[in-house]
């Protein structure tokens, strides 16, 4: 696996990586290091947090920003992020944040999210998933409130390409016993556009996949809902209740679009195969996103 693509096609590029840490007590923190590079290929760097109450946008030069290809680590001055965990020593206007949280082994997809849409060219944005679970250890201070990861989950995914989707939707959430991961999105090809979807379920240890390359077919989908359909697989997903605050997404590599995401969202996921439920979850701790006609 190739962890830092790069891209020397086109001039207008982003590359980030989300990771979200996840406390016992049920705190989560989000960490987005970014590379974006415009149209005129200049090399810019970022830094997000988002907190339950906060976001902060943090700029740094492109010169400072490093990632390996063989493996997964991103540095952004002095700000490591990698698969043993992360190292930050952030103190910008606004936010100080220092600490350790180190990860535990990660659990990878069988194969990649995408599919064979991995391999198409030039596509807008193509998705990652680099851990659906793992274990935290470790402690961050963030404006000297002290958060204690010990004995909590973190879940790690990436995306890369020129701009996010003009209209998307997305879920996350992990406990104890499984993680899921949804994305819907209108992707152009060509000319056209089509809407398309992505999921991951592991449960007990068991990988489901619901995709476009694997026959699903999106059905109603909004900021309230989303419902999908592959055979007899049938996900639906109610969008209960969301606090979202604002992060910066690409646009032609430019980090000029605004969405907004939302750490604590209340969601129910229904799973099922034919008549029989396989998941039936009502969680306070889902992440959430959804952007429409950009």
């Amino acid at each position: 696996m190739i962890w830092y693509h790069g891209d020397k096609r086109t001039k207008s590029y982003f590359e980030g990586w989300y990771l979200k840490c996840q406390t016992k007590d049920g705190q989560c923190l989000a960490l987005i290091p970014a590379i974006h590079i415009d149209g005129d290929g200049c090399k810019t760097a970022s830094i997000q947090v988002i907190t339950e109450n906060q976001s902060w946008w943090l700029h740094f030069p492109g010169d400072l920003f490093h990632a390996e290809r063989e493996h997964f680590l991103v540095q952004i001055d002095g700000n490591v992020f990698s698969k043993h965990g992360v190292e930050l020593a952030i103190h910008e206007d606004g936010i100080d944040l220092v600490g350790k949280i180190r990860f535990g082994p990660f659990q990878p997809l069988r194969y990649s999210i995408m599919g064979p849409f991995e391999f198409l060219p030039k596509m807008e944005c193509a998705h990652g998933v680099i851990s659906m679970k793992h274990r935290l250890e470790g402690e961050l201070l963030i404006n000297d409130e002290r958060i204690d990861f010990h004995g909590g989950i973190g879940y790690i995914e990436s995306d890369r390409g020129s701009s996010f989707p003009s209209s998307y939707l997305w879920a996350q959430d992990t406990w104890a016993e499984g993680s899921f991961m949804l994305s819907i999105a209108e992707i152009p090809f060509g000319r056209l556009s089509f809407t398309g979807c992505i999921c991951a379920i592991n449960l007990d240890g068991k990988e489901y996949r619901i995709a476009t390359y694997l026959g699903a077919r999106v059905g109603k989908w909004s900021s309230t809902f989303g419902s999908v359909r592959q055979g007899r697989y049938l996900l639906e997903v109610d969008f209960l209740k969301k606090r979202e605050l604002p992060l910066k997404a690409p646009c032609t590599g430019k980090m000029i679009r605004t969405v907004h995401e939302s750490l604590h969202s209340t969601i129910r996921i229904r799973f099922s195969n034919g008549a029989k439920t396989l998941l039936d979850r009502i969680t306070e701790m889902a992440g959430f996103e959804f952007s429409q006609n950009l």
